[in-house]
């Protein structure tokens, strides 16, 4: 039996777990079936996040798709998902992939790796950024099948401009916003060449924030998605509690502000 929450084995059926320098990479493994999350890989995902909650050694994560033809393409048509008979109830997997639903605060950046569709948007929603290799895209085809896209909807208004998303839901399939269109309007925040591109980039910026103070890193995390979530007056309120818990003892950042690089050590984007 395993001590704690933190010692509990994270192998998977459909995502494959690495961890380096405190650094989690967590890809979704259906490269098959374009990577689709079916029930398994929902509850996988649940357990995943909840697991991250107790395990310190993981200060960053980030999240992929295998192969390169696909990120997630939403929901496994094949997936059987038993309903509630209430028409006031209903049981969708998807609720349970995001690692804020989960209440994780550690950061995670997704590096989108090709089609990003449907109810991928649950996933993207609910991470801190996006970086894209260039040939990435991004579209929704809810309604090409007479469905309505609304959860996906309510996680992208958040991300981007009233008329990319309406345009996004309501062309459908026929229509795919490239990652160089997602980057210009704020939904991705780097476009790189190509896959290794992709994971060098993204390992760039998980060690650089793996490296900071975890309670300064999970604070600001809280309060960015407070400021997103919350009124202004009551994301203000919360503020000074998050920098009383997150801040580390003036000593300590004095010494960090010491030690900073001088002249350079940044990277431009």
């Amino acid at each position: 039996m395993p001590d704690s929450k933190s010692d509990v084995d994270l192998e998977f059926s459909t995502l494959l777990y690495e961890e380096r320098d405190g650094v989690a990479w967590v890809t979704l493994n259906r490269p098959e079936r374009h990577n689709a999350f079916d029930l398994t890989m929902a509850e996988e995902f649940h357990r995943l996040w909840t697991t991250l909650r107790h395990r310190d050694s993981v200060r960053c994560v980030v999240l992929t798709g295998s192969g390169d033809k696909a990120f997630c393409t939403g929901i496994d048509r094949d997936a059987q998902v038993p309903q509630p008979s209430s028409p006031f109830m209903v049981d969708d997997p998807g609720v349970a992939l995001g690692p804020k639903t989960a209440d994780l605060w550690k950061p995670v950046i997704a590096a989108v790796n090709g089609m990003a569709c449907g109810g991928a948007f649950y996933l993207l929603g609910e991470c801190e950024f996006l970086i894209a290799a260039e040939h990435a895209t991004f579209f929704d085809p809810h309604v090409s099948y007479g469905m309505v896209m609304a959860y996906e909807a309510v996680h992208l208004a958040q991300r981007m401009p009233h008329g990319e998303l309406a345009r996004l839901a309501l062309l459908g399939t026929a229509e795919r916003m490239t990652a160089r269109r997602a980057y210009e309007i704020g939904f991705v925040s780097e476009v790189v060449p190509d896959n290794a591109a992709l994971l060098t980039a993204a390992e760039h910026a998980a060690r650089t924030i793996a490296e900071c103070q975890p309670s300064a890193i999970e604070g600001t995390v809280r309060a960015i998605w407070a400021a997103r979530e919350l009124a202004k007056g009551q994301a203000l309120g919360l503020a000074p509690h998050l920098v009383q818990l997150g801040n580390i003892s003036a000593e300590r950042q004095a010494e960090l502000f010491a030690a900073r690089p001088k002249g350079g050590g940044w990277r431009a984007r």
